[in-house]
């Protein structure tokens, strides 16, 4: 196996000192420049160059995992650790039980910028205010889903890469671009300087999302537009000076409910946007 092999055998070893107390550091966005990813599945994206612009710095699988990541260790470069601890070794570190038995480093690397995101035309998605981990990481996996372009985030919305936003998007995080725009202003302003249009999910939308995303009503031979899909979070929604500088849409339902959670809206709104392109 390439990808090297080091045998742990209690929790203060140096060599965990960057996976010690996650539970509480990666409440917040690292400073040390890396994020946990948590998983089978979740490592397997991380440890594929294909998939995502991320690299890993280490793994630390419990000692009857190790088989299972045969394959994966195998393509790691020489200079990526994998340590391999007991079950109550890695407990110890974390701060509670993980079954999953699984964990790695990954490296941030430069963040991106919003025009880089917006340089092709497609669909793309923009969070303002979303602060719940498990929506954002919905919000993710139904990008990866349906193949958007990438993800716009304003500055109060929560980290991507935070370890259960990466867990509940299936690894999405790690595969769809994302890049933050400050304030949402700024957001608007550079969907605007890309010639895209800014469509805002609101319940109070004049326009309905089916006749407005999948470019129905365009001519015959015109290009689809590119759009970038608003959310807000839920209840409030989006703010006042956002929905005046967008265009308006809503998800046609009964009467009995007046929203959807704002990732089941993403959902509906990135299959509605992308199912004729």
């Amino acid at each position: 196996m390439s990808g090297r092999l080091v045998e742990i055998g209690t929790a203060g070893a140096a060599e965990l000192d960057p996976y010690v107390r996650l539970r509480d550091r990666d409440l917040a966005v690292r400073t040390d420049g890396l994020f946990v990813a948590e998983g089978e599945v979740v490592v397997r994206v991380l440890a594929s160059p294909r998939q995502t612009r991320f690299r890993v710095r280490s793994l630390l699988v419990e000692q009857r995992r190790v088989h299972a990541l045969a394959d994966v260790i195998a393509a790691l470069d020489e200079d990526v650790p994998v340590y391999v601890a007991p079950q109550a070794v890695m407990d110890a570190v974390v701060g509670f039980a993980i079954h999953r038995g699984i964990l790695a480093l990954g490296e941030r690397g430069a963040p991106l910028a919003p025009e880089s995101l917006l340089a092709r035309p497609g669909i793309a998605i923009g969070l303002v205010g979303l602060t719940n981990h498990d929506n954002v990481g919905s919000v993710f996996r139904n990008a990866a889903a349906f193949g958007a372009r990438g993800v716009l985030l304003d500055a109060a919305t929560c980290d991507p890469l935070y370890r259960k936003a990466i867990r509940v998007s299936v690894g999405g995080a790690l595969v769809v671009p994302f890049a933050r725009c400050g304030a949402p202003e700024a957001m608007l302003d550079a969907i605007e300087a890309a010639g895209w249009e800014a469509v805002a999910l609101s319940a109070r939308g004049e326009e309905m999302l089916d006749d407005v995303v999948s470019d129905q009503n365009a001519p015959r031979g015109e290009a689809r537009r590119a759009r970038v899909l608003l959310l807000g979070t839920e209840g409030d929604g989006l703010p006042d000076h956002v929905l005046a500088r967008a265009r308006r849409v809503r998800i046609d339902m009964t009467p009995t409910l007046d929203s959807l959670n704002v990732a089941v809206a993403s959902g509906i709104a990135l299959y509605e946007a992308t199912r004729k392109r």
